[in-house]
């Protein structure tokens, strides 16, 4: 929609305009699940900002994702959801009710053991 888009001032590079010149810097994508992807979603549709992604990447790329950072690492509550066990939706909770980083990401719930 415009409003996720040109709304917010996202472009597509003049380059790109021609598609053999996206298609000489982007190439085919790797298997029929990658689909494009910006790496910064406030970023234009350029090469340095876009990439060959999977449903599953591109999900976890998105700007209403919570991002999450914990000992130096910076992630989005579904992959420390994958990293520690614990479900996504428990350490939202448990956030939400005031619990530090540590505690929500550390402590195992019951139905994570």
């Amino acid at each position: 929609q415009y409003s996720d888009y040109g709304g917010r001032g996202i472009k597509v590079c003049k380059r790109w305009l021609k598609f053999e010149n996206f298609f000489a810097d982007m190439g085919e994508p790797p298997t029929p699940e990658h689909s494009l992807d910006r790496k910064n979603n406030n970023g234009a549709y350029e090469p340095g900002n876009c990439r060959w992604a999977t449903k599953k990447q591109q999900g976890r790329n998105k700007r209403n994702n919570r991002l999450l950072t914990f000992r130096g690492e910076t992630l989005c509550v579904a992959e420390w959801s994958e990293k520690t066990g614990i479900r996504a939706r428990t350490i939202v909770h448990r956030l939400n009710r005031g619990w530090s980083l540590q505690k929500a990401l550390t402590t195992p719930s019951m139905r994570s053991r």
